[in-house]
């Protein structure tokens, strides 16, 4: 008898036009499911369903059989109230994710199994002990064999629902060691696929546009470059997340051009040198930022520049600075955030021994609330410093005068820039932004 698989995604809130029913999501779409998707036996008589709720009304008049949640630490509350739902339901729910390696304790609570750290080994044997009724309560296979991965299943995804909807993974994790990032404190690593292989599956690709949904795909130079001599003869335009470490190999700006790189996402995080050392990314200089900035313009290369506020050197002129500093050089793209300590992560840690963690309700922690006590300002005062940097670098004027030496990509940069305008009345309308025990 078939039995049928929801693989769900619970609603991130972030960064994505919500108009009535109409949903889209600035970001390029995930591959967790997909991949999920990808991973379950043929063999198996399995009906495989995605919802992302992001961009998706969950069907609750449908029934599953399982129903496997994949979160992160902001999505993790949704998540196990969508658990406990199915549950009630009758269903087998199976939940992993970063947030599950991060406290597994917690959502064993929520599941009927969880799944800790990679899935390529543990969730086809997982399926295998469902259909044969030996399900364990906990799946942990320490083995990564990324280059074993399958194609994602990209016909399940809902397409219309993300800016890009084709994406790649080049590698897996970070070697780098910043101090409020779950994927350092996840300790996932850092891994590779052979380049071969992922030159397959972007030729299968019939978009002419796709991006490379990692980390940070350039923390090793050697693959890294060959990576992009490889994706020149493809004739394609992609992104994707680096840091600023590659540009300090001269080779770095010519084989982006040719391979077709048409933005990049980079965290600039702080202006500030100081707090860029103390937070383990001391290999941004803020002298270097304008230079960087002109590089990837002499290439006509987007940039997508983030900025961190609330680190502990932050005092209240920080909004206005890096949005002067923003404007004065032309980002293209930028995007703020709230500093953010993740469970498990070196901040978490820190805050909690000073005891300005303000709470554990982990649907704030989602970079765009604040979630912590800050150091030189007060709580409201680093909301309001977050909402007003959205505000003033969003204007029509200023959102123009960034992306109009864009040339060729000016409807694409604009565009954006009207995207996150739109975000913006979002932020604003939102009520209880900071949560009070």
């Amino acid at each position: 008898m078939t039995k049928k698989l929801l693989i769900l995604l619970p609603e991130a809130n972030i960064h994505k036009i919500k108009i009535g029913n109409f949903r889209k999501s600035f970001r390029e779409a995930p591959l967790t499911a997909t991949t999920l998707a990808a991973l379950v036996p043929e063999d198996l008589d399995i009906d495989i369903s995605i919802i992302d709720e992001s961009i998706q009304k969950i069907p609750f008049d449908k029934t599953y059989d399982i129903v496997a949640i994949s979160i992160i630490t902001g999505t993790s509350t949704r998540g196990y109230e969508l658990a406990d739902y199915y549950r009630k339901k009758g269903a087998t729910v199976i939940m992993g994710g970063v947030h599950v390696k991060l406290r597994p304790e917690e959502a064993a609570q929520y599941a009927d199994s969880i799944v800790i750290g990679f899935a390529e080994h543990s969730w086809p044997e997982l399926l295998r002990d469902y259909m044969q009724g030996q399900l364990k309560p906990k799946y942990e296979n320490l083995k990564k064999s990324f280059d074993i991965m399958p194609s994602p299943r990209r016909d399940l995804q809902k397409n219309s629902g993300y800016s890009i909807p084709n994406t790649v993974n080049a590698t897996r994790g970070c070697k780098g060691s910043c101090d409020f990032c779950a994927v350092d404190a996840a300790k996932f690593g850092w891994q590779t696929r052979e380049i071969d292989s992922i030159i397959e599956e972007i030729k299968k690709i019939p978009a002419k546009r796709i991006v490379f949904n990692d980390v940070s795909m350039g923390e090793d130079m050697v693959y890294f470059k060959a990576l992009l001599r490889a994706m020149i003869p493809l004739k394609k335009k992609w992104g994707g997340l680096v840091s600023t470490r590659v540009f300090q190999d001269p080779e770095t700006l010519d084989l982006l051009q040719k391979s077709g790189c048409s933005y990049l996402l980079i965290g600039f995080e702080s202006l500030n040198d100081i707090s860029l050392t103390n937070m383990n990314k001391g290999f941004n200089r803020f002298d270097e930022y304008k230079i960087l900035i002109e590089q990837l313009r002499s290439i006509n290369v987007i940039l997508m520049a983030c900025f961190i506020f609330g680190f502990d050197e932050d005092t209240l002129d920080v909004f206005e600075n890096t949005v002067s500093f923003v404007k004065e050089y032309k980002v293209n793209i930028p995007r703020y955030a709230i500093y953010t300590p993740f469970p498990g992560t070196k901040s978490y840690k820190r805050f909690s021994e000073q005891g300005r963690i303000l709470h554990n309700k982990w649907e704030y922690y989602d970079t765009q609330h604040v979630v912590f006590q800050p150091k030189n300002m007060t709580v409201e005062q680093l909301d309001d410093g977050f909402k007003k940097a959205y505000k003033d670098t969003f204007t029509i004027g200023s959102s123009f005068a960034r992306t109009v030496t864009s040339g060729k990509n000016f409807s694409l940069t604009f565009g954006g820039n009207l995207a996150y305008r739109i975000y913006l009345k979002r932020l604003y309308a939102e009520q209880n932004r900071i949560y009070k025990p």
